[in-house]
């Protein structure tokens, strides 16, 4: 279903001045819903790959969309979408063709038992869901979560993220709640540097162990275990080797089930394996995927064994979801996997994964600032520190990097970790070498300027001008013009 231009163009044309855009929104939505860059917001209009577009037409090159996962508007999935959605759509009591081949692909991804799926709308719904089978399964209330995990906004799994409760103004922990430390071996409460040559995973999962003891010593139990398969807020978090399958097996011994969100890095990102906590050797009973998806589209699905779907069902209470497995997101979703196949997405990851992290290694001897590089396929971290020896974080220089990449480069990169002081990549799968080396070229650049003109804690403004860098800054603008020129061409297929 074609768009003539000048629809397009119409849809992504500027309908109010981005200062009328700010009145508006400070008038009438929450103060709460929080922008990217609050100084100086961007407003984005059009997106294609792996690029966005502001209402003025600068290019900004997109390293934050996890979401966009196939990049954005991929003419095959809004190809997808708009037919379905000209054809029917409507719920899933009734039978329909897009919702059993979304299954049937879905299921055909995970290892063991995992065959049967619930439909839902994101991934806050689809850990609600995951914790509603797993108290039914076991009739127990008790959950282990990890030290600042983020698993969604409704009630039910706000009460499992530290990354939301432990902030000022947070609601307090529920006693049935119980957290264990983030293994993160570099900046978390066990450091590898404090035990040399020993065995992270047993570390980090002991007191997993001895929680499960102490409610089996209260005559509770646990109910689950449930974990992102790679920290995202927590600041790009690469678990120990062999951490899950210990974690798996003192939870299951204890008679609890294991729940992994895969929703911020599922789906081939991780490069190797189409689910990232396949890097790990285990098999969840319970899996959650969203975000990617649907490429932006609103799309979850729960993914567990026909033994807890079957408790599920025999508590007599039917579960319905209005939009769930709908067919206009079951198309999109299929044309998401159809997309990731046809254009060796995951193995992109994975080359393009690999020479990123290599490459921001490197960096590591030219500043002193980087204190660790971690990450798998598409989905990388680099830690900023005040001082290497005592890892002290450095949080506003995270900022203030993440500010000049965007105000200079172009380039739109975030910061997280339980400090701010992470700089987190995860772009759409389709960023090329071409892309990474655009982002270490600027990345490079900051940092070089960040070293040369900060005086302890004061530093420069974000968009001051470097002159050694208006050369390089040229080069960068050109390649990026060519690699949009090509996108560009792909808007006229939709």
């Amino acid at each position: 279903m074609p768009f003539p231009r000048e629809q397009l163009e119409s849809a992504c044309g500027e309908k109010l001045c981005k200062s009328e855009t700010i009145k508006l929104r400070n008038k009438h939505i929450g103060q709460a819903c929080q922008l990217f860059y609050r100084s100086d917001p961007l407003k984005i209009v059009r997106g294609q790959g792996q690029y966005m577009f502001d209402e003025q037409g600068s290019c900004y090159l997109d390293c934050i969309n996890n979401v966009a996962h196939v990049g954005h508007c991929h003419p095959k999935v809004v190809r997808a979408g708009c037919l379905q959605m000209a054809t029917i759509s409507t719920n899933n009591r009734f039978l329909h063709d897009e919702l059993v081949q979304c299954a049937k692909t879905l299921t055909s991804k995970m290892p063991g038992q995992l065959s049967v799926c619930f439909f839902v709308n994101s991934g806050s719904e689809a850990n609600d869901l995951a914790l509603r089978l797993t108290r039914n399964y076991t009739k127990r209330q008790d959950i282990i979560t990890l030290d600042h995990a983020y698993h969604g906004h409704l009630t039910s799994v706000m009460e499992i993220s530290p990354y939301k409760f432990n902030q000022p103004g947070g609601d307090p922990k529920p006693d049935y709640v119980h957290v264990a430390p983030c293994p993160d071996v570099y900046g978390g409460k066990y450091k590898d540097k404090d035990y040399p040559n020993a065995d992270m995973a047993e570390i980090y999962t002991k007191p997993i162990r001895d929680i499960c003891e102490q409610l089996k010593a209260q005559g509770k139990g646990v109910a689950g275990f449930i974990a992102e398969s790679l920290q995202s807020c927590g600041g790009q978090i690469i678990p120990p080797e062999g951490y899950f399958k210990a974690a798996y097996d003192i939870v299951r011994e204890a008679g609890g089930v294991c729940i992994a969100d895969e929703v911020q890095v599922g789906f081939g990102r991780v490069g190797s394996h189409y689910w990232a906590f396949e890097t790990q050797g285990v098999i969840p009973d319970i899996v959650c995927v969203a975000k990617p998806m649907g490429n932006g589209h609103p799309v979850g699905a729960v993914v567990t064994t026909p033994e807890i779907a079957e408790a599920f069902y025999n508590t007599g209470v039917a579960y319905f979801n209005t939009y769930g497995g709908n067919p206009v997101s079951c198309a999109i979703a299929n044309a998401v996997m159809r997309v990731i196949e046809e254009e060796g997405l995951q193995e992109n990851a994975r080359i393009v994964g690999d020479y990123l992290l290599q490459q921001c290694r490197e960096l590591k001897y030219e500043f002193e600032i980087i204190g660790d590089v971690r990450g798998v396929g598409l989905f990388v971290g680099v830690e900023l520190v005040k001082d290497r020896d005592t890892r002290e974080p450095d949080t506003k220089a995270a900022h203030w990097i993440v500010n000049r990449m965007k105000q200079v480069h172009q380039i739109l990169v975030s910061s997280d970790g339980p400090n701010d002081n992470v700089i987190k990549l995860k772009p759409p799968m389709c960023f090329s070498q071409k892309n990474a080396d655009e982002f270490l070229l600027a990345f490079r650049e900051s940092l070089s300027f960040l070293e040369k003109q900060r005086n302890g804690d004061q530093l420069p403004a974000s968009n001051a001008v470097n002159s050694n860098s208006n050369t390089a800054n040229a080069e960068s603008m050109a390649s990026k013009t060519q690699i949009f020129e090509r996108q560009e061409r792909l808007i006229k297929s939709v």
